[in-house]
């Protein structure tokens, strides 16, 4: 990343959902995104469940941003909910007078398993975490955009909503979010409201690293051995990977883009098909 941003986002409000993290020695993808988007002079809603996370990627954007260049808060809602997604466009609307960009970076796998032996209540908790959630908040952000007649809306699905036979909630919950976006993008380019979304590969995420070296019993390392194994670039992505795409995308640069499903994967989905 570098020290000194070049305004690519300049005058630009974003609302982050997913804006903190999973404690990790690595960043995740929510995080990165603030940091930079602030960085490059947007003022950023940090917006999370757990208000401390949000919080501290507040602090780090202010310390990142000694001129005051970037401004970020953070905003405490659960977007499984519904009055809380219409919460975060209230405030949005009072705080930053406009919505520029809305940023969808919350998911889990937590409690998945493959389709003879899924539970019905993980598939429930999975579904409405990773696409139910996507829906209410754009349900309640677009009418903002739509009214002053430009915005960008960026989904974060996963390299698993093509590929993958083990996490069948995880993989179709992330089908539907590309399938989403799409729906979006069709329905709103009228009005002058982008919708695209980011597959990111195989990632060097807290939530991806910690998370699965728990859940499976391998070290860190080893677990990272195994992915940078896989991936025809050699190594994994991180954070920042997908925080430079979803820059651009967000941007005035993509102002002609919309629809589009953009692999942040290292090769990986080369190898499909």
């Amino acid at each position: 990343m570098s020290e000194t941003g070049r305004g690519r986002l300049e005058g630009k409000t974003a609302i982050i959902v997913g804006a903190g993290q999973t404690p990790g020695e690595t960043i995740g993808n929510g995080r990165a995104m603030a940091i930079l988007f602030a960085q490059e002079g947007a003022t950023v809603m940090c917006v999370d469940k757990r208000l401390a996370s949000a919080e501290e990627t507040v602090g780090m954007i202010s310390a990142n941003e000694p001129s005051g260049k970037g401004k970020a808060f953070a905003f405490e809602a659960d977007i499984t909910k519904p009055a809380d997604c219409a919460a975060i466009a209230r405030e949005a609307v009072v705080r930053l007078k406009r919505i520029d960009i809305l940023v969808n970076n919350v998911g889990t796998g937590r409690g998945d398993a493959p389709p003879h032996a899924i539970e019905e209540e993980a598939w429930d908790r999975i579904m409405d975490i990773n696409l139910k959630s996507m829906m209410l908040t754009i349900r309640h952000i677009l009418p903002v955009m739509r009214q002053q007649g430009a915005g960008a809306i960026l989904n974060i699905s996963s390299l698993a909503a093509i590929a993958g036979h083990h996490m069948v909630t995880y993989e179709v919950s992330k089908a539907a979010v590309n399938r989403l976006t799409s729906v979006v993008a069709q329905g709103n380019a009228k009005y002058g409201v982008r919708c695209n979304v980011i597959m990111p590969g195989l990632m060097d995420t807290p939530m991806a690293i910690t998370g699965i070296a728990a859940a499976s019993g391998k070290s860190q390392d080893d677990l990272r051995a195994e992915r940078n194994a896989r991936v025809p670039m050699g190594a994994m992505g991180t954070g920042w990977d997908t925080a430079y795409a979803a820059l651009f995308l967000c941007s005035d640069e993509a102002k002609f883009i919309t629809g589009v499903t953009l692999p942040v994967d290292g090769g990986m989905s080369t190898r499909i098909g």
